[in-house]
């Protein structure tokens, strides 16, 4: 698993995850599965859009910046 941060791509309308200054996931899709770093722990979760990209089961305002994996 590689570890990084969600980044709002704007020119695409999605989220990505940077692992370092030029690596890249290469943007995240709807059912695209990931485990996110909340309360002290990873939490499986889903990146899902619906008014708003959100991710299943997180509760977050923003996303970007979030501690990820996948």
């Amino acid at each position: 698993m590689k570890q990084g941060a969600l980044i709002f791509d704007e020119l695409t309308d999605r989220y990505d995850i940077r692992f370092d200054l030029a690596d890249y996931y290469g943007g995240l899709h709807c059912g695209d599965c990931l485990e996110v770093f909340t309360g002290g722990k990873w939490k499986p979760t889903r990146m899902e859009y619906g008014d708003n990209w959100y991710l299943v089961g997180i509760r977050a305002e923003d996303l970007n910046g979030l501690r990820v994996r996948i």
